[in-house]
């Protein structure tokens, strides 16, 4: 009888498709398959031509572009001398997630179900195409494309003798197990950011701890909005950057929240642990130190600020000792509970250790060992970066907006990145954020005499300081800016540096203060004023015109 083993491989740039990956992974472990779920750039790609079974789980990005976790997967995929037979014993899925309201609607998967064909693969079902814009999320599609997936698989594989699906009532053993350790066990100090080693350049596995040199509020103290520029020293790290690229920075959570969260779970956040996988060849979870502590774990790991997860609430029904409670999350993990999760939990953005808070009961039942199951893990935020390493060696600056936003919950809604990075004092000692360099999505002309042109309102101003700054450092003109804000003296980003350089020839500025009088002014008031200087830009000067927002 063929072996019955189940690849789901995901590409997931904010985490939804990884989550439906391992909604993947747990209904076919129901279904008693060997199943591994692994990210595309994690998987050895070259092993694709000996697999029988796989179900690929994709988003899609900015203008149809793959997920960073896929992107070499999707290089090599494209290769011309690929044989045409190389995938013929391989029966797949693709399931992809995307928005509508974007031109490139599901690309990836569309594009990847057309090359797996043209590589001799055999389709089990048309590619499935969630829609966020849809009333009912993806899931208005996923449900139904699932249950027809299972339909199909299991009459190829159908199950061995004597077996049946575990029911939906029993609980999945968890992907790994907690071992507390004796309280006077040695151990390691694990609460430090480890300096990344010289040898590897900085990346979401080894990020650099960078020495934070400033943090300064770039608003007057009277404006509704907080903006920071702020400044990290990065030397010895080994990291190079040009005019566009993008900063990752891994975010933690605050001692407040984890602290609640601790009281909550009735854990002890100083006691600590060892994870051993429950199944053999499931890798530990990247960046957590073994042994670890529980305030480690929930501080730099556990994403308990984000909204949760349909799966989030179908694991903690199995808790539930109260029926009441139960009930709820059952509804709340039905297909047909879907609205009411919505108005729930992410139209007013209630977070997860919120949803813990409205379910005592079933929360102070959780089992530890389920904690990596229930929670994702926190994502790294991008920033543009906001500076040049021509005008400003060894340093790196972003200009962030601390968001900060009211919905129909009392408490306001805060970035986890922004309110933890605007927390930090690097006056009151040595502060540390781990972060990592990614190239961006802005090119800039690489010939000196071709004029750019720039439209970036409030902090979409920062990746064209950086270029600005570039710009100047190798002598080039032809820098035109248009900026834009509420007020002149309240939010107007860099003044006195735009200032300084018009003076010296180097930037031709133009700018929008929309509440400064009676008409509000925007930019591109400022740009249909200005449309003999940008087209004789444009017509006779070749320049290139960039935007951010």
């Amino acid at each position: 009888m063929a072996e019955r083993r189940l690849l789901v491989l995901f590409g997931s740039q904010t985490g939804t498709a990884e989550d439906t990956a391992e909604r993947i992974g747990r209904e076919a472990k129901r279904r008693r398959f060997q199943c591994t779920v692994e990210a595309l750039d994690s998987y050895d790609v070259a092993n694709l031509i000996n697999e029988l079974l796989v179900v690929f789980v994709c988003s899609t990005t900015g203008q149809g572009d793959p997920p960073d976790n896929m992107k070499m997967f999707w290089r090599f995929l494209f290769r011309k001398n690929l044989p045409p037979s190389s995938l013929c014993q391989l029966d797949y899925a693709v399931l992809g997630l995307g928005d509508s309201s974007y031109p490139k609607f599901n690309f990836v998967a569309k594009k990847l179900h057309k090359r797996v064909l043209q590589l001799g693969g055999t389709p089990l079902l048309p590619v499935a195409l969630g829609d966020d814009q849809h009333d009912l999320g993806p899931d208005a599609v996923v449900d139904p494309w699932l249950l027809a997936l299972w339909d199909k698989i299991l009459t190829l594989y159908p199950l061995p003798s004597g077996l049946e699906i575990i029911s939906p009532r029993e609980c999945l053993p968890p992907k790994y197990t907690l071992h507390f350790l004796a309280e006077d066990s040695p151990l390691p100090d694990c609460d430090l950011i480890q300096p990344t080693a010289p040898r590897a350049l900085p990346s979401e596995m080894h990020p650099f701890a960078a020495r934070m040199v400033s943090n300064q509020r770039v608003t007057a103290e009277s404006h509704f909005q907080d903006v920071r520029l702020i400044e990290f020293d990065i030397t010895g790290s080994g990291i190079m950057f040009t005019a566009g690229d993008v900063v990752m920075i891994q975010p933690q959570n605050s001692p407040e929240d984890v602290q609640q969260f601790c009281q909550l779970l009735r854990l002890d956040p100083d006691r600590h642990f060892r994870l051993k996988p429950t199944e053999p060849g499931t890798s530990l979870p990247p960046l957590l130190p073994q042994p670890c502590t529980i305030r480690y774990l929930v501080t730099h790991y556990l994403d308990i600020s984000c909204v949760p997860w349909r799966s989030f609430f179908e694991l903690l029904s199995y808790f539930s000792t109260n029926e009441l409670e139960r009930e709820k999350l059952q509804e709340f993990s039905s297909a047909q509970g879907q609205e009411e999760l919505y108005s729930y939990c992410n139209r007013p953005r209630r977070t997860t250790l919120e949803a813990l808070w409205d379910f005592p009961h079933t929360t102070c039942a959780i089992p530890p060992e389920y904690l990596l199951d229930l929670i994702p893990r926190i994502r790294p935020r991008a920033f543009s970066i906001a500076s040049s390493l021509l005008a400003q060696p060894d340093r790196i600056q972003i200009l962030m907006a601390v968001v900060q936003y009211k919905t129909r919950l009392s408490k306001p809604r805060r970035g986890l990145c922004s309110t933890w990075l605007a927390s930090l004092n690097p006056e009151q000692g040595d502060v540390r954020v781990p972060l990592w360099v990614k190239k961006g999505g802005l090119k800039f002309p690489a010939d000196p005499d071709t004029p750019v042109i720039m439209i970036g309102p409030g902090t979409g101003v920062a990746p064209f300081r950086a270029v600005i700054q570039e710009r100047v450092a190798q002598g080039r003109r032809g820098n035109c800016l248009f900026f834009g804000c509420r007020q002149k003296s309240k939010d107007f980003y860099c003044q006195a540096e735009w200032e300084e350089l018009m003076t010296k020839g180097f930037l031709t500025l133009f700018t929008a203060f929309s509440r400064d009088q009676e008409e509000k002014v925007y930019v591109q008031h400022r740009i249909r004023e200005n449309q003999q200087l940008l087209w004789e830009l444009l017509s006779c000067r070749n320049a290139h015109i960039y935007l951010a927002g």
